[in-house]
């Protein structure tokens, strides 16, 4: 009887760590360098690098799929002193913008991303895809801009510890009002709303908490 009491037992506490690494939510700080593309630069995209900063909120869905919402501030700038182009009557333009980036993506990871039993085949890191559709606010000497975005990319986590992940994403933004840089049809040329010139650029380092603990029924993990 004592036998069978402590085999039980040591099956409990072996599955414990299981569980406990298996969570639904996480939050943390997001730290990166910011790149513009747009009217006054069309190939260099980090010429005149920004910085931006914010936050993350995701949900792991499962091994393969998250959802993620972020909240970045972050400054671009450009000089058409950078680009062989030239202006009508050789004007020279220059911008600094600081921006408000509001997204929503969702993220595909390569690999079964966790940590867990191992015929799970779960893996602590992996690459993953990530697209969706966000908002930015953008403020300038021209004045104030909103505009929907496109944010589309690639990125990279690492589960540090069995509640810490790590990663690294670079995403290009593709935004629709074309007036992000506060510049617009330098040419006379009337630019569409799919066909204008904007696009900005977060390359980020981010380190993310873990929380809210899936359901555990009869030792499987939801």
């Amino acid at each position: 009887m004592k036998k069978s009491l402590f085999i039980a037992l040591l099956l409990l506490l072996a599955a414990l760590p299981l569980a406990a690494q298996q969570y639904k939510y996480e939050v943390g700080p997001t730290l990166g360098v910011t790149g513009y593309l747009g009217d006054v630069n069309n190939s260099n995209l980090f010429k005149h690098p920004g910085v931006t900063g914010g936050g993350l909120f995701r949900y792991a869905h499962n091994s393969r799929w998250a959802f993620k919402a972020t909240l970045n501030y972050a400054s671009i700038s450009g000089d058409s002193k950078d680009i062989e182009l030239k202006f009508p009557e050789e004007e020279q333009f220059h911008f600094s913008s600081s921006l408000i980036d509001v997204g929503f993506t969702a993220e595909f990871n390569f690999l079964n991303y966790g940590r867990g039993p191992t015929y799970k085949k779960y893996k602590p890191i992996t690459p993953y895809m990530v697209a969706g559709v966000g908002f930015v606010f953008a403020f300038n000497d021209v004045g104030n801009q909103a505009s929907f975005t496109v944010p589309i990319g690639i990125g990279v986590k690492y589960k540090f510890k069995e509640r810490l992940d790590l990663g690294f994403e670079f995403t290009m933004r593709k935004e629709f009002s074309d007036r992000i840089d506060g510049l617009s049809d330098l040419f006379g040329i009337k630019h569409s709303f799919a066909k204008n010139t904007d696009w900005y650029s977060f390359a980020m380092f981010s380190v993310s908490y873990s929380f809210g603990k899936r359901c555990i029924k009869c030792n499987y993990i939801e």
